[in-house]
């Protein structure tokens, strides 16, 4: 910052002088740009604001009218305060008609009663504003460098606000033109306090500028765009007035953000990102309060305290022309999040909606009063359906009451949507109830007398089919899918029932076991079925 006017009479090269402020007290505080010695009436036209004068008087009128104009032009052109030295023009004081002009016109009028080289007063304030300057500029340079490297790097816009708030000390937050926070750093301060009743709070704060500061609020609101499209606000809460560091490195991050946004492509929109973000956090406890976690999702506009809760997971199911590669996938799933929010919208549904990994996309959806689950779940189901167009399965967990069960409803959510989405059944969504011993073997995959029991049951069949190429475990869960009807099996497996008896006849050999047994084929069936939720990547046996 710039020195003031009273860092100046500060300086032991002022004091040795004996200064004496005699006008404008009040005005100290004004900041100097630079010193200037004139010894001209005239001296106005030279100026260029800022400027502290100094001079002995020597070439002052006597007149009062004309000392009166001298000083008024100073005023006019912004000079920041005005040092006579006594001794050579006026002894003792000034004249009457110069103070009452002064501290009329709130100019700081200081006079010096002893002799003061001028030239140590200039060098002492230069070198003061230079070495401001010099910090300024390194400050700068270094601004440069930390957002730069944060635009390479095409940084999320959490880790941009954590530089600001690093750099700043101030919690910084980045809205949406809808006063909804997208991201937030809060350098310390409690979440819950600093985003309680944001909305509200932040409608009241428009300033008039691209980049400017409300006093009334303390802060700092820099519009956040690029080709003249603004899509958010990023603002800084200051304790106080902020300095040109602070507006530099707002304006600077807001340029950083834009440029993350226009490279986007096929990445989350801001608001999933957010909202995803705030998942996140929760399944990984990430949030020391669970009550973090429900004032960052009410600041995005999602009410979580008070409601019932419900967790939901979206997976793509296979195409039919085959797989998709890592960024269509990426691609289809941005669009299915973004298709899931519009129909949350649609249905006035609010939703935390975002990305859990590369291949699910997680809801949290805080019911409405006197909605049950299963209406809100299909009414969803049925929007998202009609607005997009690839399969997928919608699966949901249990109905919690509080954020601090969130995490096992959506864990619940992810096991059923494991299942349901390798053999799809058309229904509006799936829950736990819904797979019934599909679902319990997928709970129990893990479990290493699950994976015996599969082993020893499939073991040599798979062995044998893994050294001859062949695929007599297929011809198995056709025939136990057909319910051991071998007529139904041996044409959905398109063979001859020649062909397919002689099949049945190597699995008995192979297996040892009689597949005419009703017990034994429940236990073959059951060992396919966990097979499948043990082979989590491909299904198929």
């Amino acid at each position: 910052m710039l020195p003031t006017v009273a860092d100046v009479l500060a300086l032991d090269t002022v004091r040795r002088g004996d200064p004496r402020v005699v006008a404008g007290t009040d005005r100290l505080d004004s900041r100097v740009r630079w010193v200037h010695v004139g010894e001209v009436t005239d001296i106005a036209h030279l100026l260029r604001g800022g400027e502290l004068v100094l001079t002995t008087g020597i070439a002052l009128p006597d007149d009062p009218v004309r000392l009166t104009e001298y000083i008024a032009e100073l005023v006019a052109v912004g000079a920041s305060g005005l040092i006579v030295e006594l001794g050579r023009k006026f002894i003792g004081e000034l004249p009457r008609a110069v103070v009452a002009a002064a501290e009329e016109r709130g100019l700081p009028l200081i006079t010096l009663a002893r002799e003061t080289p001028f030239v140590q007063i200039t060098e002492s304030v230069h070198a003061r504003i230079i070495d401001v300057q010099l910090e300024e500029l390194r400050a700068s340079e270094q601004l440069h460098e930390v957002f730069t490297q944060l635009s390479v790097e095409g940084a999320s816009p959490a880790k941009v606000l954590g530089q600001v708030a690093r750099l700043s000390g101030h919690p910084a937050l980045l809205e949406n033109l809808t006063h909804q926070v997208l991201a937030c750093e809060t350098a310390g301060r409690d979440p819950g306090t600093l985003l309680a009743g944001w909305e509200s709070r932040s409608r009241t704060v428009s300033p008039g500028a691209r980049t400017a500061y409300d006093a009334a609020s303390g802060w700092l609101v820099t519009m956040v765009g690029a080709r003249g499209q603004d899509w958010g606000r990023l603002i800084l809460l200051c304790d106080a007035e902020p300095g040109p560091r602070d507006i530099v490195l707002a304006e600077r991050a807001a340029t950083t953000l834009a440029l993350s946004r226009l490279l986007e492509r096929h990445q989350e929109s801001l608001e999933r990102r957010a909202h995803g973000t705030i998942i996140t956090g929760i399944l990984t406890h990430a949030y020391a309060d669970p009550e973090e976690a429900a004032a960052r999702a009410r600041a995005v506009g999602v009410p979580l305290t008070g409601r019932n809760l419900v967790s939901a997971v979206l997976r793509l199911t296979e195409p039919a022309d085959g797989p998709l590669n890592g960024q269509e996938q990426l691609a289809r799933l941005g669009e299915l999040a973004d298709a899931a929010a519009a129909a949350c919208r649609e249905a006035r549904l609010p939703a935390l909606i975002g990305a859990l990994d590369q291949n699910r996309v997680g809801l949290l959806l805080p019911l409405p009063p006197r909605v049950p689950a299963e209406s809100a779940l299909t009414t969803l189901s049925e929007k998202l359906g009609a607005a997009f167009t690839p399969p997928f399965v919608l699966a949901a967990g249990s109905v919690v009451e509080s954020v601090r069960d969130v995490r096992r409803s959506f864990l619940e959510a992810e096991q059923v949507a494991d299942v349901a989405v390798g053999r799809p059944d058309g229904r509006a969504f799936y829950r736990l109830p819904d797979l019934r011993l599909r679902g319990l073997l997928h709970l129990l995959r893990d479990d290493a007398r699950l994976q015996t029991f599969a082993e020893r049951e499939l073991g040599p069949l798979l062995a044998h089919d893994a050294q001859r190429g062949g695929d007599l475990a297929g011809i198995l869960r056709v025939y136990l899918d057909a319910g051991r009807n071998k007529a139904v099996a041996a044409q959905r497996a398109h063979l001859s029932r020649p062909a397919f008896y002689d099949r049945l006849r190597r699995l008995e050999r192979v297996l040892d076991t009689d597949l005419d047994d009703v017990e034994s084929c429940l236990s073959l069936h059951v060992a396919l079925l966990a097979l499948e939720s043990i082979r989590r990547d491909d299904p198929r046996p």
